[in-house]
């Protein structure tokens, strides 16, 4: 389809004349090569079935693709790429261009490279990153005892210790004290006899 001069399929009436004219400027480069679709393709970076979607209207080509046309019909692509600047800016959505085509390109297989590019173009920005979900703060831990607070710790028990046992050594020393201050009785000596009323040995009684 599209192979041959004068076999070109029509184009759609409502096109912009920049796209018309631009295909149909492609379509007789390409007639003037005398190359085939598949032979085109060989001799350019893209395919048989994205070459006819470019000269049937169907999808805008990318510059570089017109300029390929160009270098394989010996001719300077400046006036052409030109003509494609005006032509882009108001080509067709790609299904509308299909729908007014009548389905001529079902069937076809776009290339690996065009798939590239139609996704990239209809790919929809990247929406930003979402915040990073903060970590949960670690678990709080007891703090170890100070050195001093058990250092003071043990003096206060060590006090007390030395406190209790002073008390019971002054107890003790109190008691013996007591004990040696009592008076001794005389030998002899009734303890019920008052002091001074005892005769001394040998004097009568009258």
């Amino acid at each position: 389809m599209g192979t041959r001069a004068g076999a070109w399929q029509p184009l759609p009436d409502e096109l912009p004349p920049e796209v018309r004219h631009l295909v149909e400027q492609l379509r007789r480069l390409k007639d003037r090569t005398g190359l085939s679709l598949v032979a085109l393709g060989s001799r350019t970076a893209y395919s048989k079935s994205s070459w006819q979607r470019y000269l049937n209207a169907q999808q805008p080509p990318p510059r570089e693709a017109v300029l390929a046309l160009c270098r394989v019909a010996g001719v300077d692509g400046a006036r052409t790429a030109a003509g494609w600047e005006l032509a882009v800016k108001v080509w067709p959505r790609v299904a509308e261009a299909s729908g007014a085509s009548g389905g001529a390109a079902a069937g076809s297989e776009p290339s690996p490279a065009d798939t590239r590019t139609e996704t990239l173009a209809e790919t929809p920005a990247d929406s930003p990153p979402s915040a990073p979900t903060p970590a949960p703060p670690p678990p709080a831990r007891r703090p170890a005892p100070s050195w001093r607070l058990v250092a003071c710790s043990a003096l206060a028990v060590i006090a007390l210790l030395l406190v209790s046992l002073l008390w019971i050594v002054t107890q003790v020393t109190g008691v013996r004290g007591g004990a040696d201050q009592e008076p001794s009785l005389k030998p002899g000596a009734s303890v019920s006899e008052p002091l001074g009323t005892r005769e001394a040995p040998g004097t009568a009684t009258e």
